[in-house]
């Protein structure tokens, strides 16, 4: 350990917010993971899974645990995936056959 007060203190603080980071860091992870589960299962509650992973996300920005650009790509690849699952292929319509007059 450092023999200077202030680099004790500084030793504990670093501490303090290394556990802190992880909590928030395992949080957000588990957060996304179930958004993408509920997509993959696709989920009743699909969209509000989604909701609170990206929730999450700004969060842990706003908390500083994660960087805004590692937000945005997080964000970008869960909605993906959520727009993916909503999109149904639609089918081109039948013309029926018209009677052409002689």
């Amino acid at each position: 350990m450092a023999n200077i007060k202030s680099a004790q203190k500084r030793v504990l603080s670093n501490q303090k917010k290394a556990e802190s980071n992880k909590s928030a860091k395992t949080g957000l992870k588990t957060a996304l993971k179930k958004g993408k589960l509920a997509i993959e299962s696709g989920a009743a509650d699909m969209d509000e899974a989604v909701k609170s992973a990206v929730k999450t996300v700004d969060k842990g920005v706003a908390k500083g645990v994660i960087s805004k650009n590692t937000a945005a790509r997080r964000k970008s690849s869960l909605m993906k995936k959520a727009n993916a699952a909503h999109e149904t292929p639609v089918k081109a319509p039948v013309k029926a056959p018209t009677k052409t007059a002689k």
